[in-house]
């Protein structure tokens, strides 16, 4: 039942989308099939039932399927387009079957975990595989890298390294929003006297009325909540978070360490190295996001704080 809704909700969102930038609609509804298709893959990520049917499949079957679902949408979005290319096929192949048959092929120990890690990152730093999902007509094609990339890196460590105690979800429970929250209100004025003082800040954007304001707000909040703030707390706070403290011996060494770690991956922002404001804020956001975790053992809470902090920038200044 949830899934039919998932759908639904993408077909409005990209009407509305489509709508508001001007695209053709024959453009639409060419691409939206592949952007389905994802959100599919993705229903499979947050659905703790798939998840454990996948658990009972062989491991080398399960990477076998990261490989296809990786190729997947790209295939139904540029064939439909007309621009489909085997290269890009034979690269996105490649580094999502290194992603999906890491834990398959390495045992599980400290040195796998982290050099996985290190692979992911990597890969969405270089920025290697975005030439070959180009805008077409104001429609962000990167979309799909990213959250192609996010999902089989995430159903990798959870369906096949099988990592426990992440509190890993895509609904925070009650207590998690009201601590993200917290944490967010605590992170706002101490991330714009931050700004303020590195000469970050810069002009707010101009004010788009209170209708299309309060809609760009929900959508911006909810993209990021279940696509970036999810990937990125689950690798940051989730795993990387725990590990150092456990490396460290010290909860607050794993939560700096890991806090400094997510700032440093900032300084390629936008193409800009060395973007050091945007890391700075980064690394301020890495501990109030570390602090919710460490407070409820779930990504969930951090999740929250992630998705306001970038919901405030994206609307209001970036």
């Amino acid at each position: 039942m949830f899934l039919p809704l998932l759908w639904a909700a993408c077909a409005i969102a990209a009407w509305f989308y489509a709508a508001q930038q001007h695209i053709p609609m024959r453009m639409v509804l060419a691409i939206l099939p592949a952007f389905l298709l994802e959100a599919t893959f993705f229903y499979a990520l947050a659905s703790d039932r798939v998840r454990a049917r996948l658990e009972k499949y062989p491991p080398p079957a399960v990477a076998f399927a990261l490989i296809l679902a990786a190729l997947a949408p790209y295939s139904a979005a540029y064939i439909a387009l007309g621009s489909f290319h085997w290269q890009a096929l034979c690269w996105i192949a490649a580094l999502s079957g290194v992603a999906s048959f890491w834990f398959v092929l390495l045992p599980a120990v400290p040195a796998a975990d982290l050099f996985f890690l290190i692979f992911i990152a990597v890969v969405w730093l270089s920025r290697i595989l975005q030439p070959y999902y180009p805008h077409v007509n104001r429609i962000p094609m990167e979309a799909l890298l990213q959250l192609m990339w996010f999902r089989t890196g995430l159903l990798s460590m959870l369906t096949i390294r099988r990592v426990q105690n992440v509190g890993f979800g895509f609904w925070p429970q009650k207590r998690e929003w009201k601590i993200g929250a917290i944490y967010f209100l605590i992170f706002l004025p101490l991330a714009a006297v931050i700004a303020w003082w590195i000469g970050f800040l810069g002009k707010a954007r101009p004010f788009a009325g209170w209708e299309r304001t309060s809609l760009l707000v929900v959508g911006t909040f909810f993209g990021v909540l279940w696509v970036l703030a999810l990937g990125e707390e689950f690798f940051f706070r989730g795993l990387l978070q725990q590990w150092m403290t456990r490396w460290f011996g010290s909860e607050w060494a794993g939560l700096i360490g890991a806090s400094l770690v997510f700032g440093a991956a900032h300084l390629w922002f936008r193409g800009a190295f060395p973007n050091w404001r945007i890391a700075v804020i980064a690394t301020l956001l890495g501990l109030c996001c570390g602090l919710a975790f460490r407070q409820t053992r779930s990504i969930r809470a951090s999740m929250v704080t992630h998705a306001l902090a970038v919901t405030v920038w994206r609307v209001f200044f970036g």
